[in-house]
């Protein structure tokens, strides 16, 4: 882990030579924070899999979706791991407005979500947000950092959500110790929040988009269902279980998208909790 003051100015950080798949997620969802290399790579994805802005605005409503849904169901303390650049509404800000209360602790290891990351701090008076610039293949360190124990209670059921995350972490095995290692001191009633890309539904695009990931420098793993199915051992699926993005209970907020396929959308989504 590290901010700007332990890695060297932001600015030497932040590479603009090179494809990054944060901006390039950022262009997909018509946001503005990316580069012309950026842009060049996604449109790239986009002649392989002319989809993807549909598959990302997919995955992006499934959050606000699940979101919703656990606030509704009392869950007040979100752990989100992969943040992303900030595209509001911001999961604090869907949880807000069911439970003004709700506490959120974002962690991104990007120096281009660092630099965005006020806009994660606009927290209502009554709950609580804070940043934490930290890595997903260092748990403890994540569990162990000041932000999270100033902001959550650990002793309190938590979400932790990792939308769109462990598919950039390629050994399966790591994937599933990962979401062991943060899940093991969140107690009875929290939950897990995962989305993640597959090559199931589109067997000729998606496996092109994963070559132009990889060549640009970004490990992508796409996994099927049954693999993503193991990221949930032990918990309890919500229904409807393991769905395409989309189908994860469309609400008046986030309906289902008209005629859009599983194949567009690409992306499988659950959400367990453990007991």
């Amino acid at each position: 882990m590290g901010g700007p003051g332990q890695d060297g100015p932001l600015s030497t950080r932040i590479r603009q030579d090179v494809p990054h798949s944060a901006r390039m997620y950022d262009y997909f969802l018509g946001g503005k924070d990316h580069y012309a290399v950026d842009r060049e790579a996604a449109e790239r994805v986009l002649q392989v899999f002319p989809n993807m802005r549909t598959a990302v605005r997919a995955n992006r409503a499934f959050m606000r979706r699940s979101t919703r849904a656990l606030a509704q169901q009392g869950l007040r303390q979100w752990l989100d791991i992969g943040t992303g650049i900030p595209t509001s509404p911001n999961l604090h800000e869907v949880a807000q407005s069911v439970a003004p209360d709700v506490r959120v602790v974002y962690v991104d290891n990007d120096p281009v979500v660092l630099a965005h990351s006020r806009a994660l701090m606009t927290s209502r008076p009554e709950g609580r947000t804070a940043y934490l610039h930290g890595d997903v293949h260092d748990p403890a360190a994540i569990l162990g950092a000041p932000q999270l124990a100033e902001t959550l209670d650990l002793g309190r059921p938590v979400v932790l959500s990792m939308v769109a995350l462990l598919h950039f972490v390629p050994d399966l095995a790591e994937a599933r110790s990962i979401v062991d290692r943060l899940l093991a001191p969140l107690p009875t009633g929290s939950a897990l929040v995962l989305s993640h890309a597959t090559a199931e539904l589109d067997p000729e695009g998606a496996p092109k988009v994963q070559e132009i990931y990889n060549a640009a420098g970004t490990s992508l793993q796409l996994r099927s269902q049954a693999e993503f199915a193991t990221l949930f051992e032990g918990l309890r699926l919500l229904e409807p279980g393991i769905v395409t993005a989309h189908r994860w209970r469309p609400d008046d907020a986030d309906p289902l998208p008209v005629g859009v396929t599983d194949a567009q959308v690409s992306f499988y989504a659950a959400v367990g909790i453990k007991e």
